[in-house]
């Protein structure tokens, strides 16, 4: 089921931005229980890409009762939701003048039901071949201009790996293909730093937040693989997965989670 603008029997014009030029973001949301996870998060999200982006801010209380109205519609404890928003129509060019009305599109789907096997035993990460390049416009947004993963997600399938590190083009960390990455060594505690490139998901901001709280503050770094191959401990987030522990990369094996379990018991106390 699929909302656009908050009606079930709307479509979306073939002129509509997103479509025509990528115009536009999303977010992609874990629905348990007919309930969105972390929607402050989610909202705060939506907000700063809209302001950078010069959208409108959507009405987020309407986007609420519709992600729960479409969670319910599928019955089922959990749920997939994806929330889209454009820039709606306009000129045939690059300009924004004259869009004065954006589209919302609210879907939800089936949840991923490899992700609960994902959070109890790992995943094995590869290293992709493909790389990012950067754009510090739109580094850390989550635009509707998705091509880089796609082709990576491609790779993912033709090399039958279940996920695998994403380097930019100098051979710095910056992601998994679906997801932000975390890393231990020692006590200390290391994510990519992301001004470049990829994006800032929301639950890389809840487990930030979480590891702030607890006086273990992530540092943001700009490191090469090796930096990953040497840690104790590693570990993936998105909204949808979670909170998952990385089992090893390529012939590198990692066996303490200790971190992932303890942000996995905060998370789940959260939902």
């Amino acid at each position: 089921m699929i909302l656009v603008n908050g009606f079930s029997n709307a479509t979306v014009s073939a002129l509509d931005r997103g479509l025509t030029l990528g115009d536009g973001l999303f977010t992609t949301l874990h629905l348990k229980k007919q309930t969105p996870v972390l929607w402050s998060y989610h909202t705060q999200r939506i907000a700063n890409g809209c302001e950078k982006l010069k959208l409108p801010v959507p009405d987020f209380d309407s986007l609420y009762e519709q992600c729960c109205e479409l969670a319910a519609a599928v019955a089922d404890d959990n749920v997939c939701g994806k929330i889209i928003v454009t820039r709606g129509c306009g000129g045939r060019g690059y300009s924004p003048l004259g869009c004065d009305q954006s589209t919302t599109i609210v879907s939800a789907h089936a949840y991923p039901a490899h992700y609960h096997d994902w959070q109890s035993t790992g995943v094995a990460l590869g290293v992709a071949d493909q790389r990012l390049g950067w754009q510090p416009m739109l580094a850390g947004l989550k635009t509707l201009n998705r091509l880089e993963q796609v082709l990576l997600k491609e790779e993912l399938d033709t090399r039958g790996l279940a996920e695998a590190v994403v380097l930019d083009w100098q051979g710095n960390v910056v992601e998994v293909v679906t997801a932000n990455l975390f890393w231990r060594k020692g006590e200390q505690i290391f994510t990519p730093d992301l001004q470049r490139a990829g994006v800032c998901g929301v639950m890389r901001a809840f487990a930030m937040q979480q590891l702030s709280n607890w006086q273990m503050a992530a540092q943001l770094v700009t490191s090469g693989l090796n930096s990953l191959l040497n840690a104790d401990e590693v570990w993936v987030t998105n909204a949808l997965m979670g909170i998952v522990p990385v089992t090893g990369i390529n012939d590198v094996k990692y066996e303490d989670h200790r971190i992932v379990r303890r942000l996995q018991s905060a998370l789940a106390a959260l939902a």
